[in-house]
């Protein structure tokens, strides 16, 4: 079966052009929404994937309506791949039923596996520039035990809010509540 899926980033724009071609492509059902690219949880492409079996087609208008990243349009199709299930993008000429097609699928694939390998890359780089610098990861260390004892000492004295109590010791609220719980507890 050939399905259509279209998308539009915000309500005020129209589905009507892709869901014209989607038809005119030979689509025979089309899920369609209005969601950013950026978003995982897209209602109707979840939809559309449990709906695949073995020997469908997925037809697009463009790939970025499938997806902004090409690192998450790469694994989207290559899921569809494994589950026997062919790729079209009209406007891109890709078409995975053809070898020309999964020669170019495969071809953006191998960039989005070295985009994401120079990511790895890069993070590593911060990484270690930071700790090279004496910064480590993760979130700040919590009150040690005087900390602890100013923190409780401040707000049973009654006269702070919690709000002053935290630009006094330099604390969020999370690590003022997350103390102040641990305290209870001992």
């Amino acid at each position: 079966m050939n399905f259509g899926y279209a998308r539009v980033s915000k309500e005020q724009q129209s589905l009507d052009v892709q869901i014209q071609k989607l038809k005119e492509a030979g689509c025979e059902e089309i899920f369609s929404e209005k969601a950013s690219g950026a978003k995982d949880d897209r209602k109707q492409l979840q939809e559309l994937l449990n709906k695949l079996r073995a020997g469908d087609t997925v037809c697009v208008v463009r790939l970025d309506r499938l997806g902004r990243r090409m690192i998450k349009l790469a694994s989207l199709i290559n899921e569809l791949h494994k589950k026997g299930v062919q790729f079209i993008s009209l406007e891109n000429n890709i078409d995975t039923t053809t070898p020309m097609g999964m020669l170019l699928f495969n071809i953006c694939a191998a960039f989005s596996q070295m985009e994401r390998e120079l990511i790895k890359e890069r993070v590593a780089a911060g990484v270690a520039a930071a700790r090279a610098k004496g910064r480590t990861g993760g979130r700040p260390k919590s009150l040690d035990k005087k900390g602890i004892d100013k923190l409780i000492r401040l707000k049973n004295s009654g006269e702070f809010s919690v709000k002053q109590i935290c630009e006094m010791m330099n604390i969020s609220k999370s690590v003022y509540y997350r103390n102040i719980n641990s305290a209870k507890r001992s």
